[in-house]
Order: structure tokens, then sequence, then C-alpha cells
């Protein structure tokens, strides 16, 4: 069986039917006031995961992460950890440890009196302690900064202070709230495959709440689609951009371009969309959509070709005018008005230095794209 995507290690125990959740939110309810934040949720992450929570700001994911570490109780339904009932249990007395964008570092503390002070206050011998930070200062790499300050420190590093407090006490899960938004891009990036490395190594879960979408496809073994208070789509980040369920999480994850239109004939997931003016669209992923049916086609910019004449034996070829050009170094991305006045995002890898096609605006140009390349919508 052909994947979707690339995959980044050989864990998936939720294609398991006999692998038992770790946690697990049952019909979970949160009401502040009159205002519902999350909404009869129902979701499960296993042992080991790295699980995201992935939405705009508002949509709840930050309270499903507090309530799991014991700020807020459920107005409604359960949360289990390990089968537990969490409800009734304080923060201090979960299995779990927060990190908050903030960092929340001791202002007055050495970098290893940070790291330690959890470890204090749970009463561990002194010789633990000092083996236990030395061990977190390797893994974060900071052996060198053990003395120093907060103020002292770069951004990065104190995120790395932050994480290495966190995981200390060696929580069976970790909560991270917009663990890397307060880092520049390129640290950013660097610092996703970071965690990523350290949650194997550690062999801990870890439940991430971001509203990055890059960061969120990078780092998760799963990623939930969360959109006022409900689940939207719970897949694989691959999944998640390849078959998205519906046109919300289509539109969200990243670019995509919609043709709305019906299903003018299939068979065996193989049809024809009449997309109108003229536009007939042939896909293989249809899937059970039925004839009549109103439907989204929708496919990623680079999924499409941009060309100045029409690609021989096509299937699907729609000619347009080519309405801006934008060059990104590593790529180009073209937006193609059509005839009927749509706009297609087509993108294109810039492979060699010199192109072979070249393309200035106003030109007539086609998109095409291949019959596989596109996922038919229904809801």
């Amino acid at each position: 069986m052909k994947s979707l995507g690339s995959i980044r290690r050989d864990f998936a125990p939720w294609n398991d039917p006999n692998a038992k959740p770790y946690i697990q939110f049952d019909n979970v309810t949160k009401k502040f006031g009159d205002f519902t934040a999350v909404n009869n949720l129902s979701l499960t992450i296993f042992e080991r995961e790295f699980f995201a929570l992935l939405g705009a700001s508002g949509c709840g994911k930050s309270t499903l992460l507090r309530m799991l570490a014991g700020f807020e109780e459920p107005t409604a339904g359960r949360i289990l950890l390990d089968g537990q009932d969490l409800r009734g249990i304080p923060p201090y007395r979960r299995p779990v440890n927060m990190m908050f964008q903030s960092y929340a570092l001791f202002p007055h503390m050495t970098v290893e009196n940070n790291i330690a002070f959890g470890l204090k206050q749970d009463g561990m011998p002194k010789p633990e302690i000092a083996a236990r930070v030395a061990e977190m200062l390797r893994l974060v790499k900071l052996e060198q900064f053990a003395k120093r300050k907060p103020h002292q420190l770069s951004g990065g590093q104190r995120q790395r202070v932050a994480l290495a407090r966190s995981v200390a006490k060696r929580p069976k899960v970790l909560l991270l709230d917009e663990p890397l938004g307060a880092l520049d891009k390129k640290l950013r990036e660097e610092t996703q495959f970071e965690l990523m490395d350290l949650q194997q190594n550690l062999g801990l879960t870890f439940v991430v709440v971001t509203h990055d979408q890059e960061e969120a496809m990078t780092m998760a073994d799963r990623i939930a689609i969360i959109d006022k208070g409900e689940v939207m789509q719970v897949a694989t980040p691959a999944e998640v951009y390849e078959a998205p369920g519906s046109r919300f999480v289509a539109g969200f994850v990243g670019n995509v371009n919609m043709f709305e239109g019906k299903i003018a004939r299939g068979e065996a997931g193989v049809a024809s969309i009449d997309a109108g003016n003229g536009i007939t669209i042939r896909t293989e992923n249809a899937g059970n959509a039925a004839a009549g049916a109103a439907v989204t086609f929708a496919i990623r910019p680079e999924k499409i070709k941009v060309s100045s004449t029409k690609p021989a034996g096509a299937v699907n070829a729609i000619e347009g005018e080519v309405y801006d050009i934008a060059y990104l170094g590593d790529m180009t991305v073209y937006h193609v008005r059509l005839d009927d006045g749509q706009v297609v995002r087509a993108s294109t890898m810039n492979a060699a230095r010199i192109t072979e096609d070249p393309l200035s605006w106003n030109d007539r140009a086609w998109v095409s794209f291949r019959p596989d390349a596109g996922v038919v919508l229904t809801r």
C-alpha cells in the first residue's frame, strides 16, 4: 500500500485496533459563562505520540491543554490519562508538566537552579538532583551556560532552559503551549527538529498547541484541526494535507485552489466534474460522490503546472492569463486568472537556474494537472 507523503518514523498505534489510548477526551465541553470554548469534543492520544492541536486563535486548543494540565475543569465530559479520570486531581498531582510560551523562568536563579527547582520541591536527594540537572544540560546543549541567569541568554537558550526544567521531573506527558512563538524563523525551524529528537530520546508523550501550520506539520505524528471548540479532522500531517476531510481543513492547511461544481458522471472513484463556464475536470479521487452531487475539487498549487502552450495529452488543461508572479528563490508562484475570473495559484520549484519556459505578467498561459492530483470534497 502506498503512503501519502513521507513517513517520519515507524510509529502508528492509532492504526492498531488493539492499541489502548493514553489520553482520552471523552465528550468534553468547557463553558465560560455563555461562551462555549470546547463543544462536546472527543479525542484520543497514544503513549509516546507527538500530538499537535492546530487552530486559529480562540478555537479552544489552549483550553484543552489547560484542562489536561488541571488549570481548568471540564463543564461536562471526562478526561482520562492512562485510564484514570483526572477530574478533581490538582495540577501538582498530575503526571504532566506544562511549558508556557513565556517560559516563566525565575530571573534571580541560574540556569542550573531553574532546572533543579522542581526536583528540590519534590525532595529529591542532592546527588540525584545534580546528576539529573547535568543530564538535562547535556540534553539541551547548555552545559557551558549553567551558571548564567536568564537575562544573559538568547531567546532560543531560554527556551531550552524552560524545556529542560519541564522534562527534568520525567512527566508522563509534556504539554507545550506555543513553545516556539518567541523565536525567529530560522531558530524556530532548527528547534522544531531538536524537539522531535528530544521527544523520541526521552520516550515521553508530547502534546503541543500551535497556530503555526508548518510547525505542526514538521513535528507532529498526528494533528487535530480545531475550529470553534470542535475537532474538524485528526490525521497524520500528510493525510491532513493530501486528503483533507472538508473544505475547512483544505482551506486552513496550506494553500489550495478550489473549484465548485457537480459530478457529471463517475464510477469506481473516477469522475468528471462540471465546474461551469465550459470547465470540465477529470479526477480519480471522487470517492463515493454520486452523480449530480455538488462538490468542491481541491488541488494544491504545487500539483499544477503552468506553461505558455497547452501540454500535449493533458487530461486537465485550462487557459488563462498570468495575473501575478512571485519569485521566492526556491520556487516561483504564479497567479493565473482564468477566463471565468477565477484566480488559480500554482507553484513551481526552481530546480534549474535558468527557466526554460519564461512567463511574464499578462501572458496567456495554461494551467494543467493530472487526474490524481486533487481531491473531491463533499462537505
